[in-house]
């Protein structure tokens, strides 16, 4: 990871503009100093040449833009407020970050965002829809120079430069395990996704079905429906689907809207008989694992998401350097009632 010139400052006891004159060689330093501060910028694995290249992007002052779906999302405050702490991390280095919002999972709406900043932008950090069009973005972005980091979900069949987020999959499988252990292995189940759209909800339910289908015969689908991460479509879908399956005795919500489900439940009358299996843990969700709603939510680490994704993006704008790998996975933490509650209270 790329070391500011006001870390080497700090560690070595002088001036950035000192900083600045050694790793130039422009002089003016007492020998002992400049052997100092070569040292410790040594120590934290910066070059010479990278120091210099690092002093470049201070003068252009780059631009790395952000698209997110987060309008009504609550769960991407925290991924903001991770990319807000990387760009005050690199604000001596003349980074500049902007970010675009979009609310849902439309890629038309996502490739005019795109467009809008293109032109000004030295790299896009995207919460990418799966869709071809997208993909096709990416690859006529990156013959502009301008390249893209999947933040947060993934896509197929693009040239992203590398993916920063959690592992899908198994966060699918993960929840699947949870819902077998609290049901006894025996549930009739509904799946609320929040798009069909997103790879990474498709990769969740898909690594749910994998452990469900190789160890847990007694939990049985009766309906999926979708979300679009939004609360009253949560709620009224919830409403039609469990006036369908009136059977039904547990929910895996793969994504947003998890409020809008728990409350369509609630009014139904099913809150006692429901197992309910989520992700994240934003307020509501919290409140809801707190009154008993959901038994345990997975969750991401999404401002380490945020802070990593622009990071990495500073690291390949700075050195030209591919990624040393294509995918930097941040783990999941599950988390019940007992652990988000203090029972003193």
């Amino acid at each position: 990871m790329s070391v500011t010139i006001k870390k080497i400052a700090e560690l070595s006891g002088v001036s950035r503009g000192t900083v600045d004159r050694v790793l130039n060689n422009r002089g003016n330093v007492h020998p002992e100093t400049a052997e100092r501060v070569r040292k410790v910028a040594q120590q934290l694995g910066y070059s010479p040449n990278l120091a210099g290249k690092a002093l470049a992007v201070r003068k252009k002052s780059p631009l790395f833009g952000v698209i997110l779906p987060s309008e009504g999302n609550a769960f991407f405050d925290d991924v903001i407020a991770g990319i807000r702490n990387a760009e005050a991390e690199l604000r001596d280095f003349g980074v500049r970050v902007e970010i675009r919002t979009m609310r849902g999972f439309d890629p038309t709406r996502q490739l005019k965002l795109i467009e809008e900043f293109e032109d000004r932008i030295s790299m896009l950090l995207l919460v990418p829809i799966n869709d071809v069009r997208i993909a096709e973005k990416i690859g006529s972005l990156k013959e502009k120079g301008i390249p893209t980091i999947a933040l947060n979900t993934d896509i197929e069949n693009s040239s992203r430069l590398c993916y920063v987020g959690s592992d899908y999959k198994k966060s699918g499988e993960i929840a699947c395990g949870i819902m077998a252990l609290l049901t006894g292995g025996r549930a009739n189940f509904g799946i609320a996704t929040g798009s069909f759209r997103m790879l990474g909800h498709s990769q969740r339910i898909a690594g749910f079905h994998s452990v469900m289908k190789a160890r847990y015969p007694g939990l049985k689908m009766l309906d999926i429906i979708e979300t679009n991460d939004d609360d009253i479509q949560a709620y009224e879908e919830t409403c039609r689907m469990l006036r369908n399956h009136p059977d039904m005795d547990a929910i895996f919500i793969v994504a947003g809207g998890v409020y809008g489900v728990c409350r369509a439940v609630i009014r139904s009358g099913y809150e006692e008989r429901m197992t309910i299996v989520s992700f994240d843990d934003i307020p509501t969700t919290v409140e809801m694992v707190e009154r008993g709603i959901i038994k345990a939510t997975i969750c991401q680490q999404p401002v380490a998401q945020g802070y990593l994704a622009v990071r990495k993006a500073f690291d390949y704008y700075i050195s030209g350097a591919e990624p040393e790998t294509d995918r930097f996975i941040l783990g999941n933490e599950i988390k019940i009632r007992e652990s988000l509650v203090d029972i003193d209270k």
